[in-house]
């Protein structure tokens, strides 16, 4: 405001006293009254009555030449009945005010004032009255000016209300981007609400396919499908996807970037158009969003900078749907490699009744025991009774009761608060609290202790655990499915597992035979898992030689379904050729020797089986080194299983290091 009257000092100074009083209240009231207007154009409906009742004049108006004189504004009863061009030229043309009688039947008078400094230069202020005194003409040039610079003040407070409105409505409509989480239609969102914010006929969202060297335009009206593909080089949108900057076009037919392929394809026509490039959040660019005809006149500066807003907003809603959609993706792939874990592979009599029973008792929340000797597969009838049932979606967590030592089984269990014992630094949840609302696997149960087996029956029958060195109760709801290579009825008999949590677990009893027992399931294992092993390794499927066959399904799997699923893993990986022949099979059993090459003809059975046992785990222990850890990989034992098993074999350590060494007396 100090600025205005600095601007004006001089002017005032030449004015007599009575004069410059009625300039400063002109000048002051201007100021009041563009603090008080929404717009140019309601400022100025202000003023000029303002003007009218200041200089006794019927009429004032504001006048600009584009190149004809036409009206903008005006306040009075009756304007002049014709346009004064040659007064109105001359005041624009020496930027001075200026008057003259005008030939009007009421014979006014009439001054223009130029009014250079609004947003539109070429405008004039014109009064018009049968009173209006010439003498006025340096008081009417001040406040022609004042007007005009309180008219630039006035376009700038309403372009930047509009910049703010605009931006507003760009932030509301972005909003919205955020809840639709499928691509195409998140696209066609954004290009709907983007021909309604900025007053255009057609938007196009254009997403870089760099593999190909295409653009792909979604949505495309008028193409069938309404999706678009073109080459990412050509046209305003390949300019701006190779520079990364925004482009205005006013005419496109006299921009050379413009393509007008498309226009004949849809029929369409493009008179002008805006584009700018979309950014991923690492700043390159991933596509571009462009705007087509705008409904009245043509895009300005500030339509270039509200699509560039939105294309912001916009990159960052299809960056996060791409984003959820990559996740989804994951999750079924997941979900499906999780299904294939828990498919019950086979066409014997006992995996088909085994699948139907599996079927009928998934959405069950039934204790299930899973008997069978290791390796056939327990673990897999457990996650197919998880997959199947209404718990899929939540967790399966699986437990080897084996591998725990007593003092940690509760702990591992039902989980500990800090400072609950000397390594108990945080508080953490135990496997029960992990697989709430899901399944908890409880392998080996047979090889659990007396007070663990007495822990876990209580937290059966209540449903609620208390983590050890806590006090608060935390309520479970977990399906319990529990395994063993034991005999548990034994075990009962023995006293050596408590019998009220063996009917507890045993409500409905599923037993796997031996593979051996199942030949007829051997070859279709045997394919399966070669499938997705060579997946794996990167490879085409292998083949198996007819001869190779015939020794899978010759051999006697004492590791089961896991001994074969490893040799497949291990032939995926090595086999050198396309097909495995029976050499690639050859360390199934020891070089150079037949399968009952050194077996006794007069030991019994059990004897035989004994030599054979420890034969195999030998020979194990070579293949793998003497680590103890992949021997017991290699045979589908856990490596405290294998052990125990060799001390049930006494299997002495110089015995494993020396194969010629002569096994001790014992029985398998």
């Amino acid at each position: 405001m100090s600025d205005l009257w600095v601007r004006f000092s001089d002017a005032l100074q030449s004015l007599d006293t009575a004069a410059a009083h009625r300039a400063v209240g002109l000048l002051d009231r201007c100021l009041q009254s563009v603090g008080e207007s929404r717009d140019e154009r309601s400022f100025l409906s202000g003023m000029l009555p303002e003007l009218v009742t200041e200089f006794s004049a019927q009429w004032c108006g504001v006048l600009i030449r584009s190149p004809g004189w036409e009206l903008h504004t005006e306040y009075g009863r009756q304007q002049p009945s014709s346009w004064p061009a040659a007064l109105l030229d001359e005041s624009l043309d020496r930027s001075a005010a200026g008057g003259e009688s005008i030939e009007d039947p009421q014979g006014w008078t009439a001054a223009a004032v130029p009014l250079d400094d609004s947003a539109t230069s070429a405008s004039v202020l014109l009064i018009a009255g049968g009173h209006f005194d010439l003498d006025q003409l340096p008081l009417l040039a001040i406040a022609g000016r004042g007007l005009s610079v309180a008219r630039g003040l006035a376009s700038q407070s309403e372009h930047s209300a509009k910049r703010a409105d605009r931006l507003a409505a760009t932030l509301r409509v972005s909003a919205g981007f955020a809840g639709v989480r499928e691509m195409v239609p998140l696209l066609e969102q954004i290009a709907s609400e983007a021909t309604v914010l900025l007053e255009c006929d057609r938007a196009s969202i254009f997403v870089r396919d760099r593999e190909r060297g295409e653009l792909v335009a979604c949505p495309a009206l008028g193409v069938e499908g309404g999706t678009l593909r073109i080459p990412d080089d050509v046209g305003v949108v390949g300019d701006v996807i190779h520079s990364g900057e925004s482009v205005q076009v006013d005419d496109v037919t006299t921009d050379e970037r413009f393509n007008p392929d498309v226009d004949k394809e849809t029929g369409y026509t493009t008179r002008n158009l805006l584009c700018v490039p979309l950014r991923n959040g690492q700043g390159e660019v991933m596509g571009a969003f462009e705007l087509i005809n705008r409904l009245e006149g043509q895009f300005g500066p500030d339509d270039l900078e509200a699509l560039e807003h939105l294309a912001g907003h916009a990159a960052v809603a299809l960056a996060n749907t791409r984003e959820h959609q990559q996740l989804l993706r994951s999750r079924d792939q997941l979900t499906e490699q999780v299904a294939r874990g828990a498919r019950l592979i086979g066409q014997s009599p006992a995996i088909i009744a085994l699948r139907d029973t599996v079927d009928r008792l998934a959405n069950t929340d039934l204790p299930v025991l899973v008997l069978g000797p290791s390796g056939t597969g327990k673990e897999v009838v457990s996650r197919a009774l998880h997959v199947g049932g209404s718990r899929t979606d939540q967790p399966f967590v699986a437990v080897n009761c084996a591998a725990i030592s007593e003092t940690l089984l509760e702990s591992e269990l039902f989980g500990h608060e800090k400072g609950a014992f000397t390594d108990a630094i945080d508080t953490r949840k135990g496997k029960f609290e992990l697989a709430d609302d899901g399944t908890l696997f409880l392998d080996e149960i047979g090889d659990m202790s007396p007070g663990g087996q007495a822990k876990l029956l209580r937290v059966l029958e209540e449903k609620l655990i208390t983590r050890v060195g806590g006090s608060q109760t935390i309520p479970i709801n977990v399906r319990v499915i529990a395994a063993t290579n034991q005999n548990l009825g034994e075990l009962v008999q023995e006293k050596r597992f408590r019998e009220d949590l063996f009917y507890r677990l045993s409500v409905v009893t599923l037993e796997l035979p031996p593979l051996a027992d199942r030949p007829e399931d051997i070859l279709p294992l045997a394919e399966h898992f070669l499938g997705e092993f060579c997946v794996e390794a990167g490879r085409a499927t292998l083949s198996l030689a007819p001869e190779a066959l015939q020794r899978l399904a010759g051999h006697a799997w004492p590791g089961n379904v896991r001994e074969l699923r490893n040799l497949m893993e291990r032939v995926a990986f090595l086999c050198p050729g396309d097909q495995i022949e029976i050499d690639d099979l050859a360390f199934i059993l020891a070089p150079g020797r037949e399968p009952d090459a050194e077996m006794p003809t007069d030991a019994g059975l059990a004897e035989a089986t004994r030599r054979f046992q420890v034969d195999y785990i030998r020979r194990s222990i070579r293949l793998a080194a003497d680590n103890m850890t992949e021997a017991a990989r290699l045979l589908g034992l856990h490596r405290s299983n294998l052990y125990r098993k060799m001390g049930q074999l006494e299997m002495k350590e110089s015995q494993e290091e020396d194969p010629s060494a002569e096994p001790g007396p014992g029985s398998a």
